[in-house]
């Protein structure tokens, strides 16, 4: 398990493909109010954010290790979760980008789900299920504009369920979210991200659009994982969990 050397890299060690990407509009209005996608990202792939090496031989590679605490500290983690620092392991997977090529994305999940998780990534890896890019969240994200600037796949993140008051199965690291610009969360006029509306239509069979009996969902199913892509209201289609929740 080689952590030592992954931890030392941050999220400010970017490629010069970050340079490239132009900034996305903010909000103008409401809070999750669904607005057009705008034209070139009505078939979203940006290129890869890089916040670790790649894997040396493009083949399937994965760590599982205690969070370091560098990762600790730039996530969203502090004394009033309910989930120790002990209790979280930090997980570094290989994922394909929207370029093919290969890339190392990061993520923090419980201890007792962090082999099952690496194993479903190992899955995507396999059939080759693209991903834009995959780290971990900081705290200043938890208030940006819901606009979809960032299409992160992640995992631990403290915070309340959206809409409500309890915890999130995400703050107990028992969720992922997988490429939620092309698999948006609704719930009436409520989208997010706000500017995903064009991937409400499913139809469209997009590259990292998740569907059911697809990769994605194939491969959280075999670790016992459910999916937010069958719920009646909301549908969270990025959304997998242990709990259901």
């Amino acid at each position: 398990m080689i952590v030592a050397a992954a931890a030392a890299v941050t999220v400010a060690a970017v490629t010069a493909s970050t340079a490239e990407r132009p900034p996305l509009p903010l909000r103008p209005d409401g809070y999750g109010v669904a607005q057009p996608t705008p034209p070139d990202l009505v078939d979203r792939r940006l290129p890869t954010r890089d916040i670790l090496p790649p894997p040396a031989d493009g083949r399937f590679a994965s760590t599982v290790g205690p969070v370091p605490d560098d990762v600790l500290a730039r996530s969203t983690w502090k004394p009033e979760c309910p989930v120790q620092p002990a209790d979280l392991r930090y997980v570094t997977v290989a994922f394909h980008g929207f370029d093919g090529a290969p890339h190392t994305g990061e993520l923090i999940v419980a201890a007792r789900v962090a082999d099952d998780v690496a194993a479903a990534f190992g899955d995507l890896y396999e059939a080759g299920f693209p991903i834009e890019e995959m780290r971990v969240v900081e705290p200043d994200e938890l208030t940006a504009p819901p606009t979809g600037d960032d299409n992160n796949t992640t995992a631990f993140v403290c915070r309340p369920a959206t809409g409500l008051t309890r915890w999130s199965a995400h703050a107990l690291g028992l969720a992922v979210d997988v490429n939620p610009f092309q698999n948006p969360y609704s719930k009436g006029d409520l989208v997010l991200p706000e500017l995903a509306s064009a991937y409400l239509d499913r139809d469209r069979g997009l590259p990292g659009m998740i569907v059911d009996g697809g990769p994605v969902v194939a491969a959280f199913e075999r670790i016992g994982w459910k999916w937010g892509g069958r719920w009646k209201s909301p549908v969270d289609r990025h959304h997998f969990s242990q709990t259901g929740t």
